[in-house]
């Protein structure tokens, strides 16, 4: 087994990444025993898993997917909800927390048009709009904290590889950050200052994301931040 490219290298559709007996990942395709990139992104050797992590592409959900979406209107049985895909999804009311069987009216005092709500993909097949699902820890109406938007090409880099970089910045900021695979972010932390900051070293992420030894560099980043600094006085004995 022969790998051909550097780890985190940038790569081109159409190069050649590996030879042999390889695992075929995501944005790669195989001819014989060589593999081959499908996207222009970062190479990831995971094992003798090869995969490639896309600087630029839209979202296309997923069964399991976490997602931030904005409710657009309200049907007779739950919400049309725009994930930032080519497809609108579909919130049913049976899918919430809430009473079985609301009315119309109903259903607006529990997420109304505008609404930001994190959810679940629950069944997509391309043949029919996603369905989502808001139970479950940390789903339903985002009424606290921050929310942003970044490609979602770029939050496999924002995760890290084993949630290395997403629970860097968890740790560094003291913020809980929720991820929503379609770019969609949501950040809430003790402190308005806090929250600025891991919402600059996210998109210090996202511009970045294609650069080597980017986890120090932002840990340095937030770790000279003035509003940090400032957190660490006021937190002092």
């Amino acid at each position: 087994m022969v790998v051909l490219a550097e780890p985190r290298q940038v790569v081109a559709p159409g190069e050649l990444l590996a030879e042999g007996d390889h695992l075929l990942g995501e944005n790669s395709y195989k001819i014989g025993n060589q593999i081959y990139s499908a996207c222009v992104g970062l190479l990831e050797v995971d094992g003798n898993r090869v995969s490639v992590v896309p600087l630029k592409g839209g979202y296309i959900p997923h069964v399991g997917d976490i997602v931030g979406g904005r409710v657009m209107d309200i049907g007779l049985s739950g919400w049309t909800v725009d994930i930032l895909a080519p497809y609108v999804a579909m919130l049913p009311a049976s899918e919430t927390e809430g009473p079985r069987g609301p009315r119309r009216r109903d259903l607006s005092e529990m997420f109304d048009v505008g609404d930001m709500v994190m959810a679940q993909i629950l069944s997509f097949d391309r043949t029919r709009d996603p369905l989502l699902t808001a139970k479950g820890p940390g789903l339903g109406k985002v009424s606290s904290g921050r929310v942003i938007q970044i490609q979602a090409a770029k939050i496999p880099r924002l995760i890290g590889r084993k949630g290395s970089m997403i629970s860097m910045l968890k740790r560094e900021t003291g913020c809980q950050i929720s991820v929503g695979q379609n770019g969609i972010v949501l950040v809430w932390g003790r402190s308005p200052e806090g929250e600025r900051v891991a919402v600059e070293a996210i998109y210090m992420i996202e511009r970045e994301a294609h650069m080597r030894g980017l986890t120090d560099r932002i840990r340095e980043m937030i770790a000279k931040s003035p509003r940090m600094e400032e957190e660490v006085a006021k937190q002092a004995p």
